[in-house]
């Protein structure tokens, strides 16, 4: 199950609180979303400045809420998420997260 391997994943590094949202479940780190899991997709969050390359992989797209797409944020396909894929968008919603102030 993907949200079981994000988990797994996430609190190798640092502790994470895990929330009910979006219809799945969120990773939070220090108060700040990270990714999260919304049937069997990755939602992620991207900075600014590599948002344009990390839509341009693999079963990424944009992440729409009620229709609206929301910055910051891209949706990716479960099966472009082998480990080592899933390793780098983790990784990338770990820095974009570490950008912002604790909450």
């Amino acid at each position: 199950m993907l949200a079981e391997r994000v988990r797994e994943k996430l609190e190798a590094t640092e502790p994470v609180t895990v929330k009910k949202m979006f219809g799945g479940l969120v990773f939070m780190a220090q108060g700040n979303t990270v990714a999260g899991v919304v049937g069997d997709e990755l939602f992620v969050r991207v900075a600014p400045e590599d948002a344009v390359e990390a839509l341009a992989r693999p079963g990424a797209r944009p992440f729409e809420v009620k229709g609206r797409v929301s910055k910051g944020w891209l949706l990716v396909a479960g099966e472009a998420l082998d480990d080592d894929v899933l390793d780098d968008w983790l990784h990338l919603g770990w820095e974009a997260a570490a950008e912002l102030p604790p909450k």
